[in-house]
């Protein structure tokens, strides 16, 4: 279990390097909704990638890391997919259809889908109460994206949840790798294997009029690039892997709060009381599924 013979030095720094990269990825989904208002979702995602792939490249570089072993670049490949690509992409593309504040809600399902690729890639055995609450959580979000009515866009509800999905997937590669690669190497890495498709896209989903995006577009570009997808990350997998995914992955439960604080602050967007009350329900069950998930 990654949890065993963990210090209890280690599992405050865990817990504080959770809590940044958690309160970093807070904002993602509001800046990523400034961004795609004026700027496609492929461009976006291309751009963050590209850019913070530059930046991880230029770290690796100076500090002379070294390459990762041949058996560790099929979860990096994973994470990219997960985190660097997969999550991204449908996430930006959610927002087209959906509020960033909707699209939190959604949030409130991640710790779980870390929890079960953690299970499925490391071949724990959970309690049977784990896939009660699991498939509660998973009720509650369904029936609230159906409550909202055919108008309020089924194809971004299933982007969001497709990202959910992956990030999930990302998340859980990750935290394994960097118990022997290291945290930030394992973003880093991951960035990397992405740049090389990343580069040459970014010119050809340049936007054409770049003269109409205002500074809000390009601050939410420039924040999710060096902030959600790369700094972010950092704190975020330190803290799994000093701590463990089953104890710090439990931080994911406070940032649909946080996110649906800043839509409301900085969008402002209607948070309605459905909207937090079935982030409380889901944050509930997901509580359970991780009290069961050993």
């Amino acid at each position: 279990m990654m949890t065993a013979n963990i210090s209890k030095d280690q599992k405050i720094s865990g817990w504080v390097n959770g809590f940044i990269g958690v309160v970093l990825f807070s904002a993602g989904m509001p800046a990523t909704k400034l961004a795609v208002m004026e700027m496609s979702p492929f461009f976006v995602t291309i751009a963050r990638a590209g850019i913070a792939g530059i930046l991880a490249l230029s770290v690796l570089l100076i500090y002379k890391e070294k390459r990762p072993a041949k058996d560790q670049i099929f979860s990096l490949i994973l994470v990219s997919i997960g985190c660097v690509v997969g999550f991204p992409l449908l996430s930006a593309m959610a927002l087209q259809y959906l509020t960033s504040a909707h699209s939190i809600v959604f949030l409130g399902m991640l710790p779980l889908a870390t929890a079960i690729f953690g299970v499925l890639r490391g071949g724990e055995r959970p309690h049977p109460v784990f896939w009660f609450f699991s498939v509660i959580g998973s009720l509650l979000v369904i029936g609230y994206a159906v409550s909202q009515g055919i108008s309020a866009s089924p194809v971004g509800d299933i982007l969001m949840l497709a990202a959910v999905i992956l990030c999930g997937l990302g998340y859980a590669e990750g935290a394994k790798l960097s118990k022997a690669l290291g945290g930030w190497q394992v973003i880093s890495w991951a960035l990397v294997i992405a740049l090389p498709l990343m580069l040459p896209l970014f010119f050809i989903y340049f936007p054409d009029h770049v003269e109409n995006v205002s500074v809000s577009g390009w601050f939410g570009l420039a924040y999710i690039s060096l902030f959600s997808m790369f700094i972010g990350f950092i704190f975020w997998y330190k803290g799994l892997a000093q701590g463990g995914i089953a104890t710090v992955g439990q931080l994911q439960l406070l940032q649909p709060f946080f996110g649906l604080a800043l839509a409301a602050y900085l969008l402002h967007e209607q948070v309605s009381m459905g909207m937090v009350g079935v982030t409380v329900g889901v944050i509930l069950c997901v509580a359970g599924t991780k009290k069961f998930a050993k």
